[in-house]
């Protein structure tokens, strides 16, 4: 499996000099970090992330997750989360290829499938697993298509199924069924999470959030905390400072930036923007455009 993932890597390498892009097959994105970078505080997910190099680590909650080369994550929701990228010991680059869902093409698939075996307890809304031989082989015939982009057109579709087909049959089996579920608490919280990505500008209450997702108040509180390892609250605010650093990343002053994502009082912008990370929203969005960088998209 190291010669494939090698494999995998210098044909990333061969296509991209990073930091993080997306490629001309579709849902597929790849990154590429050089040194040690500083923890980023992001939204990770929803998608599969596999490190071809190099070592990923994300803290969500009180979990904190290593990712080596052949290790895979997968996320069914958005989740607050701290991230650092590590190149290796010799210098070499961290690498990584990430994939999002298509929920109607994986409906599909599983409407040809077996039904699975009667549900455990609801799993995790997150996972990191070991990549198997032949999950490691669909990433590979995917990632070939960016050798032969006339080919994306007639192939990315079966190829895109043969690697959910593989995904299905790994460790991240149960978190990928769940995307398409339409019952159960994790289809319920992702119900709310949508409702608040829509409304992240707007006052809201727990109680309404509640509503959306037609559960009590206890209830909701308890099954989303399980889900995104944070409170209904914190994660609205988590939205609303992401949404606020890619306002700013693309120039806009911090006060238009407040008001765009919901801040009533810019001091209390600011104060929450540099709790969450590490720096003041004007020393950010000159750090940001003096690198002529976005913010992390954080899924790779």
């Amino acid at each position: 499996m190291q010669d494939l993932l090698k494999k995998m890597r210098d044909r990333v390498l061969a296509h991209f000099a990073g930091p993080q892009m997306t490629t001309p097959v579709p849902r597929l994105s790849v990154a590429i970090s050089h040194g040690v970078c500083d923890p980023e505080t992001t939204l990770c997910g929803p998608g599969f992330c596999l490190v071809l190099q190099g070592t990923k680590q994300l803290v969500i909650g009180n979990e904190t997750l290593n990712q080596g080369p052949g290790r895979s994550f997968a996320s069914l929701i958005e989740l607050p989360a701290t991230r650092c990228l590590f190149e290796t010991a010799n210098h070499e680059p961290y690498v990584a290829v990430g994939f999002t869902v298509d929920p109607l093409l994986l409906g599909e698939l599983l409407a040809d499938l077996p039904p699975p075996a009667p549900s455990l307890p609801e799993p995790s809304s997150f996972s990191v697993a070991e990549g198997t031989a032949e999950l490691l082989e669909a990433w590979s015939q995917h990632l070939r298509l960016l050798d032969a982009p006339g080919d994306i057109a007639a192939l990315a579709r079966p190829r895109e199924r043969e690697l959910l087909y593989r995904l299905l049959q790994s460790a991240h089996g149960l978190v990928l069924r769940q995307f398409v579920r339409e019952e159960g608490s994790r289809a319920q919280i992702r119900k709310a999470i949508a409702w608040m990505r829509s409304h992240f500008d707007q006052p809201v209450t727990v109680r309404t959030i509640a509503e959306v997702a037609g559960m009590s108040v206890p209830a909701f509180n308890r099954h989303f905390r399980s889900a995104t390892a944070t409170s209904p609250i914190q994660y609205q605010k988590a939205l609303r400072l992401q949404a606020a650093r890619q306002f700013l990343s693309k120039g806009n002053d911090v006060t238009r930036t407040a008001q765009a994502v919901g801040y009533d009082s810019v001091s209390q912008f600011s104060r929450e923007y540099s709790r969450r990370f590490e720096r003041s929203p004007k020393q950010d969005s000159l750090a940001m455009l003096d690198k002529r960088a976005q913010p992390p998209a954080a899924m790779i």
